[in-house]
């Protein structure tokens, strides 16, 4: 399991932990005077879809959109696919092929 986000808000925590396929769990820690929820789980593409994380949602909108790409979508679709280059290094994950 890997520390997949961090929470201010209990209850945006739960949400998140129920969304997640596999093992998860919610680590509470005390930093002065305010909690803070860590979310730990399998780092797997569907679970950071699932949080909405590392531009996933928008990359699914370009793709479904590709053959009428403009420039700024490319531009975006280059700026997600840089950002998940390294998510993939942190976490030891393949990006598939379609979505570059």
């Amino acid at each position: 399991m890997h520390l997949l986000n961090t929470y201010g808000d209990r209850n945006e925590a739960e949400k998140a932990e129920s969304l997640l396929l596999g093992k998860k769990r919610l680590a509470s820690e005390r930093d002065a005077t305010e909690t803070i929820y860590n979310l730990f789980g399998e780092a797997t593409w569907g679970n950071f879809y699932r949080l909405k994380m590392y531009g996933l949602e928008d990359l699914n909108l370009l793709l479904a959109k590709r053959e009428q790409w403009l420039e700024k979508d490319l531009q975006s679709h280059q700026d997600i696919v840089k950002t998940l280059t390294i998510v993939a290094k942190k976490f030891n994950l393949d990006i598939p092929s379609h979505w570059l």
